[in-house]
């Protein structure tokens, strides 16, 4: 048996979780709904105050598809409870971002802003002149979009300049300092 695949995923009081016949589950609660249609093989059980994902076989492909048909359930159920958030920080002179209506504009050393506005489901905050919160139900969609924001200006590893992620560490280089001396 797969170790994640038959772990049970605890429900919160006011979780509520749906399957319809095509395999689609539903799970909402507090205002947040999350939709995700899973391999048609695999069974979402409810019992009492969980829930267990059972597979039918024990073929490879069944195997690979219960842990990850687990974490896909579990990762909605946290979500909509509650929720995920990437950080994000810009390093450099005169980098900085700010909102302007439902978009965040960003100064990175272009020669205009770049503006990015969030999905539906997204929320952006802006703390400061340099650091981006990216936060909401999917994890999925939320860390797609803090990716993309930091495709605008990834890090360089010379000055450490662009927007990385607030737990990344940059590997830094040395320079040209090795031309020094030499005639």
């Amino acid at each position: 048996m797969s170790r994640i695949g038959r772990m049970p995923i605890p429900l919160p009081a006011n979780v509520k979780v749906e399957v319809d016949d095509n395999n689609t589950v539903v799970v909402e609660a507090g205002g947040k709904r999350l939709e995700r249609t899973i391999s048609p093989d695999m069974k979402v059980v409810r019992e009492e105050g969980v829930l267990r994902i059972e597979r039918p076989s024990e073929s490879r492909e069944h195997r690979s598809l219960h842990g990850l048909t687990r974490t896909l359930v579990a990762n909605m159920v946290t979500g909509v409870t509650t929720g995920f958030t990437r950080r994000l920080e810009i390093n450099g002179v005169g980098y900085r971002a700010m909102r302007a209506g439902d978009m965040v504009m960003f100064q990175l050393g272009f020669s205009h802003p770049v503006g990015f506005e969030a999905p539906e489901g997204v929320t952006l905050t802006v703390e400061g002149n340099n650091r981006v919160v990216v936060s909401g139900a999917d994890k999925e969609l939320v860390g797609e979009t803090a990716a993309r924001i930091r495709r605008i200006r990834p890090p360089e590893p010379y000055k450490g300049k662009g927007i990385k992620y607030a737990e990344e560490t940059i590997r830094r280089k040395a320079g040209k300092a090795g031309a020094k001396g030499k005639k």
